[in-house]
């Protein structure tokens, strides 16, 4: 009988290039998967190292590598650490892994994006910053409604939000908060399907919404404020 449920995959090599026949590609062998703090503390530890690249990172992170990529590369757009040259590769990056996942393909990087080096120790301040969101995402994180994970439709869907959000992300604005809502969202969605955790992808829903009204409260302000302003000016002439 046909169903909605993916298939398991086969056992990948171990490069961080996974096969993406299901949507549980990214989330199989939970015997041999770190926790997510391990997973940022390993590149943590070659971050301090020396200059890395993500093509390195890809390396250290292992048969989750995508995935986790997600999650790291949108950390520190919710920390106070400065991405002076990385906000706009990081955007890049976390727009195609979620754009090949929204099409169902092999999660792919070009060339230039993946030899972009990272100042060494880079990772080591974000981690300083964002651990006990780490910590606290761990406890709460464990299998549930994980048919908003499995089901291949509703995954691809999870993406298209994912790639949504870092669209917004790579927005030069200098206004507080309005990276803060998409990097949000995709942390709790990539988190959400790393564990198959359905109530935090909703989660990353929540947070996506919080963000439209955000910036709508934003587009709204900035338009009384832009026609006190002409009224303010036509008053004194």
């Amino acid at each position: 009988m046909a169903t909605n449920a993916a298939p398991e995959p086969e056992q990948p090599e171990g490069t961080g290039e996974l096969p993406l026949e299901s949507p549980r590609a990214l989330t199989v062998y939970v015997a041999r998967r770190r926790k997510l703090s391990e997973e940022m503390e390993a590149l943590k530890a070659r971050s301090a190292e020396g200059e890395l690249t993500l093509r390195e990172a890809i390396v250290v992170l292992g048969v989750r590598a995508y995935t986790l990529l997600l999650i790291l590369l949108s950390l520190p757009f919710i920390t106070p650490i400065p991405l002076p040259g990385l906000s706009t590769p990081f955007g890049v990056a976390v727009g195609l892994i979620a754009l090949r996942l929204m099409l169902g393909q092999k999660p792919w990087l070009p060339e230039k994006v993946l030899n972009r080096p990272i100042p060494p120790g880079f990772f080591g301040k974000v981690f300083k910053f964002a651990a006990g969101v780490i910590r606290f995402l761990e406890k709460l994180l464990k299998p549930r409604l994980t048919f908003l994970t499995d089901t291949v439709i509703l995954y691809r869907t999870h993406a298209a939000l994912m790639l949504v959000a870092a669209l917004a992300l790579l927005l030069p604005l200098p206004i507080p908060f309005t990276n803060t809502f998409p990097a949000w969202t995709i942390i709790l969605v990539a988190a959400g399907l790393l564990e198959r955790d359905g109530l935090f992808i909703l989660g990353g829903y929540l947070a996506f919404a919080a963000g439209v009204l955000y910036f709508v409260f934003l587009g709204e302000a900035t338009q009384r404020a832009l026609v006190w302003l002409k009224d303010w000016v036509v008053s004194w002439w």
